[in-house]
């Protein structure tokens, strides 16, 4: 899955909205399998054997169930955007857990820009809006790409500050945690297929998903890998902007803050990403200076690095190591399971596999792992 391919069988490309739609199977499962059996086809024929190795019966997401997905992209005027395909983007595509499949409506050459992330609190202050609203400006003018998760308060701004610089700017980005045809919040609809028409918007649920709360830390991580770097406007202590800076600090992008009042809880979280090491940021211009030139080397220094695992491992294992026995529902790293275990990388990426897809495995970011509760 790593290089890209000039174009992409139907055949195959069915089976990999099939694979992914199928029980228990995630974004490093799917990799995993695909590396192990050779393509997606394959794997779908061969998980009901890999599964019943457990004892467990098992049953890939049916035909009719993608035919009517795929139907239902396009009856929303959007297609499917594989991770191994040029159209794909490309800082995205280099992130431990990326979606190996996306669908996207409206410019997929935004994609390939440079990007910057804008987050921050739905609950926002009047000033924290103008702000969004200004920075998405001024960075789309200077051409970037503004990527934003189309949110209340300081979201939608960015998008609005972002689109009003028209054709001549660097565009936007949208990021949503439902379906490509579902808009969320509904009262964000009109920006929402804006967004779509003039930029980008992407969407890792099926068509026709309603937004669960699950979805958002998934859509985080999708924003957070599009872009060199992201900015955080304004954040409480415990918000969803926050697990986007950390996300982007564990993938090796810049992080940055803009700083506010002690007194106002709403810029408690921007105040400790900047004690954390994260940027202080006040006007555009510092973003871009930033920004600028990035090689893959930030020059904030807010981390949280978690081990990085090749999806492919599990494909050169013969059997599973024996690591259930080690864990429990409290996440651990693989790289624990693998010292503990004394057993081979390979093999505990197998066994690993095995019990997620029986349903038995959660995956954390960081590159840690539970079992199920």
């Amino acid at each position: 899955m790593a290089g890209q391919a000039a174009a992409l069988d139907q055949g195959e490309a069915f089976a990999r909205i099939r694979l992914l739609r199928s029980p228990n199977v995630g974004p490093v499962s799917y990799r995993q399998l695909v590396a192990r059996f050779g393509s997606a086809g394959a794997a779908l024929e061969a998980l009901p054997d890999l599964i019943g190795r457990g004892g467990a019966a098992y049953r890939p997401a049916s035909e009719a169930r993608v035919a009517d997905e795929i139907a239902a992209v396009r009856r929303a005027g959007a297609r499917y955007l594989f991770s191994d395909t040029a159209d794909y983007p490309a800082l995205l595509r280099e992130a431990d857990g990326a979606p190996p499949i996306l669908i996207a409506r409206g410019h997929a050459e935004l994609a390939s820009r440079p990007a910057v992330a804008i987050v921050g609190a739905r609950n926002a202050s009047a000033a924290a809006v103008r702000l969004a609203r200004d920075f998405g400006g001024a960075l789309a003018e200077a051409g970037y790409v503004v990527v934003s998760g189309l949110a209340r308060g300081i979201d939608g701004a960015a998008h609005q500050g972002a689109l009003a610089r028209g054709a001549g700017g660097g565009g936007t980005i949208g990021v949503i945690a439902s379906g490509i045809d579902i808009a969320y919040p509904p009262e964000h609809a009109a920006l929402q297929d804006q967004v779509a028409s003039e930029g980008l918007l992407l969407a890792e649920q099926p068509a026709g998903t309603e937004p669960l709360a699950r979805h958002f830390p998934a859509r985080n991580r999708i924003i957070a890998g599009i872009a060199a770097g992201t900015l955080v406007v304004e954040a409480a202590w415990k918000s969803g902007s926050l697990i986007t800076a950390r996300l982007a600090g564990e993938m090796g992008r810049e992080v940055m803050a803009i700083p506010g009042s002690p007194l106002d809880s709403r810029s408690h979280g921007c105040n400790q990403l900047i004690r954390d090491g994260a940027v202080l940021c006040q006007r555009p211009e510092d973003v871009i200076e930033l920004l600028e030139g990035f090689t893959g080397q930030p020059r904030s220094t807010f981390r949280e690095e978690g081990p990085v695992f090749a999806g492919g491992e599990a494909a050169e294992a013969a059997e599973p190591a024996d690591v259930a026995g080690l864990l429990t529902t409290a996440p651990v790293s693989v790289d624990e399971l693998i010292r503990q275990s004394g057993e081979s990388a390979a093999a505990v990426q197998l066994a690993l596999l095995e019990l997620e897809l029986g349903g038995r495995l959660l995956r954390h970011a960081g590159g840690r792992v539970s079992l199920a509760g």
